[in-house]
């Protein structure tokens, strides 16, 4: 916690007063965290494949609601075109192995270097956008991934479906449960890691500018926040978070096609599903989001067409019942949080200070009572 004291005019009494995050709620989320970290990071020696295999599909969901979050619930930047860069992480990742002969190990980090790149012209252009414009521009920016992704194997007279070579798979480790393990460990880490680079961003300088952003754009130019720098920062690092994201996706897969790399309903609406109903806005709300959406997955997985009624149905009294989400409902009413953001302050002195008051001479009866400056 930084401390601070508080500036006035001469002669204005104040009291000295710090900035603190955290409260007794965030304590016992952190250490609850912790705890829950410490089990997934076993959990290859008590699951069995398939359990460890949802997990990494609910981390990498929980790491993409979280990015998107991050652009529409702090920066404004409501995206409908964000599975561009899950397609494109996941192309990169494939054409380091295959085309280069990369260990596809280091193709994650290129996708993510790749990503990142190509996201400063895409802002330059959506960032000319406001609103809808904005939702609409990604979209068709995404769609034109997709076209390019179905015609270059046309043009090239290759398949469209594109695996991994046996070989380059062995060279991430020598055994099947060695690569299973490896796999599950890199999405746990994804998740953890960009959980963590959020909360740090948003107790910085940036994160008070994304906050101020969030519940007023207006206000917040008024009080010389560059917000286009601001959102180009944010944009940039979801873009290139998420091209990561996507390359481990596939590394899991192990094969690829364009409609499935950059299909709209898998990567974006599902995503958008997830923080709407958690709460968008808020950190917590994207993992609240992500647990619902799972749940109610392997409940009404066998119901057919049925399920995505149901899920319809749930967003829309979610909505009309808590706007700021089952968390945000949650966090209004208790005023808990998981993680240390809140910002307020903590007065360091029952007594106010005169702060710029010329000092006065004590006389010699008040002397032994005067307090220590």
């Amino acid at each position: 916690m930084n401390q601070s004291s508080a500036k006035g005019r001469t002669g204005i009494a104040t009291r000295p007063f710090r900035v603190a995050h955290s409260d007794r709620s965030s304590q016992v989320g952190v250490v609850l965290w912790a705890i829950l970290t410490v089990a997934l990071v076993s959990a290859p020696l008590w699951a069995e494949r398939q359990t460890l295999r949802l997990l990494t599909e609910i981390y990498s969901y929980a790491a993409l609601a979280s990015l998107w979050n991050l652009l529409a619930g702090y920066a404004g930047l409501v995206s409908v075109g964000q599975q561009a860069f899950v397609g494109l992480g996941a192309y990169v990742l494939f054409a380091c192995g295959i085309s280069v002969g990369l260990n596809p190990l280091w193709g994650v980090p290129a996708a993510g270097a790749v990503g990142g790149l190509l996201a400063v012209p895409i802002a330059l252009l959506l960032f000319r956008l406001r609103g809808a414009y904005f939702a609409i521009g990604s979209w068709v920016i995404a769609e034109s991934f997709l076209q390019l992704a179905q015609l270059a194997p046309t043009l090239m007279r290759v398949d469209t479906n594109i695996s991994l070579p046996a070989g380059l798979i062995k060279a991430m480790a020598a055994s099947r449960d060695g690569r299973e393990f490896l796999i599950y460990w890199l999405f746990l880490a994804l998740m953890i890691a960009v959980i963590g680079i959020i909360v740090v961003l948003l107790r910085t300088r940036y994160g008070l500018a994304l906050t101020a952003i969030r519940d007023n754009e207006t206000a917040a130019k008024a009080n010389g926040i560059d917000v286009n720098r601001t959102r180009l920062v944010v944009f940039v690092v979801a873009s290139s978070a998420t091209a990561i994201t996507g390359a481990l996706i596939y590394l899991q897969k192990l094969s690829i096609t364009p409609i499935s790399a950059f299909n709209i309903g898998t990567w974006t609406v599902n995503v958008i599903f997830m923080t709407v109903i958690g709460g968008i806005g808020r950190v917590e709300g994207p993992l609240i989001g992500v647990i619902v959406f799972f749940i109610l997955r392997q409940l009404l997985a066998d119901q057919g067409s049925i399920y995505l009624i149901i899920l319809g149905v749930v967003a829309i009294v979610v909505m009309l019942r808590a706007p700021k989400g089952l968390w945000g409902f949650v966090a209004d009413r208790y005023g808990w949080q998981l993680f240390p953001l809140a910002r307020r302050l903590e007065y360091l002195s029952a007594k106010p200070v005169a702060i710029g008051a010329p000092e006065a001479k004590p006389s010699l009866a008040a002397n032994n009572h005067m307090p220590s400056r």
